[in-house]
């Protein structure tokens, strides 16, 4: 496709992307977005929840919680004073592999959100009070997770395709993690992790880049230097058939997922074209299928977890208990077809399309600009240009799409869910065929 027949390319200016490495080792990267009055930054810390020893699962979503608490010149209230003064939004978020605390706020209120954000980060106190009163929350956090069926089924589904392995755990914890955790285990924690090697400073936005790592840097200079020695386990994937009665729910929730590529592997964009054409949209296969020609289900999807060196591709469905067997091997018989019949021209370009268009749509926001700055940082150490991201996604072909679910959609490797009201719904390995 030329220039001209694409005017996606020519809609996109060249990035304004700067780095900077302080001299403790602590990244900063920001892309100048001059038509904003805004800048969106965080702090991005290379830990989570898949980083954590057994008794500790949960650590690190506890200590992001805590860093909102107080800290050695603010309150808790007067964190939320001081940025509702200037109109900034704060918030934060815990992952598998990395904890992010960010602030969004008028450009030139940077001083002022910058100053509160790593103050935060930087400096808490983990007070008694504070910690009994939030492990409180955090319990009923866990408590909310086990009433939400599609959020539970999903938390089942990965603590059993990981099974006792740290990749597996909730990034809640358990009740049992959580009434472990003190001030000495969570100072502990935050010394090791919270490393200027271990932490990437991203922000995008109507900033300067000199000014701003100036700034950054007088807040962040007597950071520790160094990396954590986290041990990162190697995945292994289970694939077992897992039927879960509970009777208190209408639905059965179903999960089926297989192993998929980590986030950096070569064929991440067929395996997205392929995702999206199973269960990414409202013209997926699955949809159309599942939901809109048989009327089987109202929630019906397929969803990519990526990872540094794993990843899942999982299809979930909402159903009854009569239909959940037909859900099952409706979506068995999308697998078969996708890996026996290369895609047609039409339905190939529909998805290339839908892709770019959520990717493209996606930077028009400096919150995600600035999260994929960082996350470009973390896993690739490379920053890719849109028009790179759209010619890898326009090379793909029908035959990179069924290659890959050939390789995917292998009946062994399928681990399947249910969870609800069974009502005797049985399912066993050898009626899994694809």
């Amino acid at each position: 496709m030329s220039n001209l027949e694409n005017p996606l390319r020519n809609a996109n200016p060249p990035r304004n992307l700067r780095r900077t490495v302080l001299p403790n080792g602590m990244v900063i990267l920001t892309e100048r977005m001059e038509h904003l009055h805004s800048v969106a930054m965080g702090v991005w810390v290379k830990s989570g929840s898949r980083y954590e020893d057994a008794p500790q699962n949960g650590i690190s979503h506890f200590v992001e919680h805590m860093l909102f608490k107080g800290t050695r010149s603010r309150t808790a209230q007067h964190i939320a004073r001081e940025m509702d003064a200037i109109g900034g939004n704060l918030d934060a978020y815990t992952g598998k592999e990395t904890i992010c605390f960010s602030v969004k706020a008028l450009a030139g209120h940077v001083p002022i959100a910058l100053d509160i954000l790593s103050d935060l980060v930087l400096h808490p106190v983990f007070a008694h009070t504070d910690i009994e009163r939030e492990r409180g929350v955090i319990l009923e956090e866990i408590k909310i997770d086990e009433d939400n069926p599609d959020v539970l089924v999903h938390e089942i589904f990965t603590q059993n395709f990981w099974k006792d392995q740290p990749l597996g755990k909730p990034i809640l914890g358990t009740t049992e993690t959580v009434r472990g955790f003190g001030q000495s285990s969570l100072f502990a924690y935050h010394e090791d992790r919270f490393r200027a090697g271990n932490m990437i400073f991203a922000a995008a936005g109507q900033l300067d880049h000199d000014d701003f790592v100036r700034q950054v840097g007088e807040k962040f200079q007597a950071v520790a230097p160094g990396v954590p020695e986290l041990r990162l386990h190697p995945p292994v994937v289970s694939a077992p058939i897992l039927l879960r009665n509970k009777r208190s729910l209408e639905q059965v929730q179903i999960c089926m997922g297989v192993p998929s590529p980590p986030i950096t592997d070569e064929n991440r964009y067929a395996t997205l074209i392929l995702n999206t054409v199973l269960g990414g949209g409202m013209s997926s296969r699955l949809f159309q299928t599942i939901r809109e020609e048989r009327g089987l289900a109202y929630s019906i999807y397929s969803d990519l977890s990526p990872y540094s060196d794993t990843g899942s591709l999982c299809v979930y469905a909402g159903t009854s208990a009569a239909k959940a067997r037909e859900v099952v091997t409706l979506v068995l018989g999308q697998f078969q077809r996708i890996k026996q019949e290369p895609l047609g021209n039409d339905e190939l370009r529909r998805a290339i399309e839908q892709v770019k268009g959520n990717i493209l749509m996606g930077l028009e926001s400096s919150g995600s600009r600035m999260s994929n700055l960082a996350r470009q940082e973390m896993y690739f150490h490379h920053f890719f240009t849109v028009d790179e991201v759209l010619d890898r996604l326009e090379a793909v072909t029908a035959a990179q799409v069924q290659q890959m679910a050939q390789t995917l959609f292998q009946a062994e490797k399928i681990a399947i869910t249910m969870l609800g009201r069974l009502d005797g719904v049985q399912l066993r390995r050898e009626e899994i065929v694809c």
